[in-house]
């Protein structure tokens, strides 16, 4: 399990050097992070999960890209702010808005079968458009065609399969008259540089009438958040997007309280890095390198190279199947699609650095997921059901990094997932060296997921390495059996470590032979 005791990451995992450590704070903050790692069962869950389904679907599935015979190259949930896009046209898609072939319990078995163990839905992206009957606008899925709550669908139907839900919800609303932007703090140097040197005097509004409608926008934003959580007890968290909005920033103060509200009213409310800034417009991480929030989300389709890119953090990373579509776009051409060799690999790496990985799904007009990606939820699902141990529950390992794959643990057993087979068939293992001193780690034994079915090391039976270098670290030759020499797929290796005395050492490895 991704456990974070201080004690069993210092002396058995040996990664206390990555573990987020609290810095003194240097800069006085009102609103920056407030305490540390969650240590609560509502997060411990968060961190066992592995796997997730990520679904963006709204009123873009109906363009899917395309608009006038043109095609847009841009994400497609983004239609609306492209130039050939007129705002009136794409205002009036919810009168269109008819999924008829929409299934949610289809949709919630087929994440279970690809292995997902959380999901999260787009509530509202960034056109305003609400995909649940919210009180607070007349711009929501009541007034399509359709009419009925999707969102609700999606709640009932995937909680049933026992996968739990987390909803998306966009800061960006193009629809609300008071929403006003004041630019992005991510790509402008000026924004950022007047939050960090005057935040109090800081001002993006270009007028007085713009504030005093964000007032309005504000107010609106709170309700709905508030009515998500009313409506839909069951979910276990908020995604948030958009946050990097200069005017979101300037209001940290209001942002932190409705957090704190949001907490308040539902138990164990798990709330992403997305969501607020500190009082000088730092997102993520606050002025004093501390996390805001509970999980990092800065690694949107990218993965962290090693712990220390993580700062020991929780984090997960979610991920689209083409390069760069979330919502439905019509054409997949127009960039490399991953293949589900790609998304396992991703999600071991993910999960071997502490971190859980989100596969991304883009339904049409219609209600379909398209059949390119119900293929790879069916073939990531297959390997699931086989090697799902390796991911779930399962935390950094002691072992390195190492040119065959990637390794995850649990207590005292390492899941060796192989992407790169030796040609020689004898995968070497590096077990690096006790930090207690006098004692040294041996492979007690080692088997195949699913069944353990028993695999010989060293070529002739005994459990004692190969070899041992100057620093300690012992290496095994893992012989692969002819089974699996043509295998196609990427496969999984469970060793079980014991650590014994030095001395002990020889004649414990002798016993096992």
């Amino acid at each position: 399990m991704k456990t974070f005791s201080m004690i069993i990451l210092s002396v058995f995992l040996g990664w206390s050097g990555f573990a987020q450590t609290i810095k003194k704070e240097t800069i006085p903050l009102k609103h920056g992070a407030h305490g540390g790692k969650r240590t609560d069962a509502f997060m411990q869950r968060w961190r066992e999960y592995g796997l997730g389904q990520f679904i963006h679907w709204g009123v873009y599935a109906i363009p899917g890209g395309r608009w006038d015979g043109k095609t847009y190259t841009g994400a497609a949930e983004w239609i609306r702010s492209w130039s050939e896009m007129p705002d009136a046209d794409y205002d009036n898609l919810y009168k269109q808005f008819n999924p008829v072939n929409f299934n949610a319990e289809q949709w919630a078995k087929q994440a279970k079968q690809m292995g997902a163990k959380y999901m999260i839905f787009t509530t509202k992206h960034h056109d305003g458009f609400c995909m649940w009957p919210s009180k607070y606008t007349e711009y929501t899925i009541a007034n399509t065609p359709y009419g009925k709550d999707i969102v609700k669908e999606l709640v009932d139907a995937y909680t049933a399969e026992g996968i739990d839900v987390y909803l998306y919800f966009s800061i960006i609303d193009w629809n609300h008259p008071g929403y006003y932007s004041g630019g992005n703090i991510n790509g402008s140097p000026e924004i950022k540089k007047a939050l960090r040197e005057d935040p109090v005097n800081y001002n993006p509004f270009k007028t007085a009438a713009q504030r005093e409608k964000y007032e309005t926008f504000k107010a609106f934003t709170r309700n709905q958040l508030l009515e998500l959580l009313d409506n839909y007890p069951a979910i276990k968290g908020l995604w948030f997007d958009g946050s990097w909005d200069a005017a979101w920033c300037k209001n940290a103060a209001w942002v932190d309280s409705l957090g704190v509200e949001l907490r308040a009213k539902h138990e164990g409310l798990i709330i992403g890095s997305r969501f607020r800034s500190d009082e000088y417009g730092n997102r993520h991480t606050d002025a004093n390198g501390i996390l805001i929030d509970d999980y990092d989300q800065r690694f949107e389709r990218n993965l962290p190279a090693d712990m220390a890119e993580t700062g020991g953090n929780d984090w997960d990373c979610v991920m689209t199947i083409p390069e760069n579509q979330w919502g439905y776009h019509s054409d997949w051409s127009l960039s490399y699609v991953k293949t589900p060799y790609d998304l396992i690999e991703m999600a071991v790496k993910a999960n071997s650095l502490n971190g859980n990985f989100v596969i991304n799904f883009g339904p049409d007009g219609k209600g379909n997921i398209r059949k390119e990606e119900t293929d790879i939820a069916r073939k990531v699902g297959e390997w699931m059901a086989v090697n799902g141990a390796a991911i779930y529950g399962t935390q950094h390992s002691l072992l390195e990094k190492q040119d065959w794959g990637y390794a995850t643990q649990n207590g005292d057993t390492v899941y060796l997932s192989v992407f790169n087979k030796p040609m020689n068939n004898l995968l070497r293992v590096k077990i690096p060296k006790s930090k207690t001193r006098d004692m040294v780690y041996v492979i007690e034994k080692a088997g195949f997921l699913p069944t353990k079915e028993p695999v010989r090391i060293n070529g002739d039976g005994k459990a004692g390495s190969y070899y041992r270098d100057k620093t300690g670290a012992s290496y095994y030759d893992i012989v692969l059996p002819k089974s699996i020499r043509d295998a196609t797929q990427p496969f999984v290796i469970v060793i079980k470590l014991k650590e014994v005395d030095k001395k002990d050492r020889d004649a414990y490895q002798q016993a096992l032979t």
